[in-house]
């Protein structure tokens, strides 16, 4: 949101596909969506006054200098706050679709497979504090939240398979695995048809320090 002239809404992101999409989106109309990267933010200092992140911090590199340009384009006192992933709950489908997965993409040929996405500190409170404190950040507040996915294996399939990109798998593979899930997880089916499914979320909020933020643009 922005300071200056009431409550503006801007975006970033690396894909056009996913700007297009946004920009049909009614309540966005007055947004400012740019094509950009989070190390190299297309706003001017001191622009907002939060800045929010949804599972997206955890995938990207170069997360020292992603936190000092979320730092340089809040105001004194702005808010970062981020949603990052914090894996399954109990040995429940979500944890045995990811290590179905893993097991999928481990067979493809190196050239086919999505390397190893982002920074393992920031999936930890303390790790994320290790990389906000220098930027000019007071300590990460965590709160840690249970998302279930809950339902008849169909519908359970389509909530897991559609928060991964399978892009790299064809469509004989993703079959494959589709097939081998639901004879997996059907073992698990409740007697009223439901399978429980489920994973953790952390919402991690931390302000921008005022004295820093003043030291820095002297």
């Amino acid at each position: 949101m922005s300071r200056s002239d009431g409550r503006q809404l801007a975006g970033v992101d690396l894909s056009p596909q996913s700007l297009a999409l946004a920009r049909r989106r009614p309540a966005l109309s007055g947004a400012r969506l740019e094509e950009g990267r989070a190390k190299e933010l297309p706003f001017a200092d001191g622009s907002f006054d939060a800045c929010v992140s949804h599972m997206a911090l955890m995938l990207m590199g170069e997360i020292e200098q992603v936190a000092a340009e979320i730092a340089r384009v809040l105001s004194p006192g702005g808010v970062l706050a981020c949603v990052v992933g914090g894996g399954a709950v109990g040995g429940e489908a979500y944890g045995r679709f990811v290590r179905l997965l893993r097991s999928t993409v481990g067979e493809l040929p190196a050239s086919r497979r999505i390397p190893a996405l982002g920074d393992r500190r920031t999936r930890s409170r303390e790790g994320l504090g290790e990389i906000l404190g220098p930027a000019g950040f007071s300590a990460v507040d965590w709160e840690t939240i249970p998302i279930d996915l809950s339902g008849p294996v169909a519908q359970v399939w389509t909530a897991v398979s559609g928060l991964y990109d399978l892009g790299p798998l064809d469509r004989a593979t993703v079959e494959r695995l589709r097939e081998t899930f639901f004879a997996e997880v059907g073992e698990m089916t409740a007697p009223d048809g439901q399978v429980p499914c489920g994973f953790k979320t952390h919402v991690a909020t931390a302000r921008l320090r005022e004295k820093t933020v003043q030291n820095l643009s002297c």
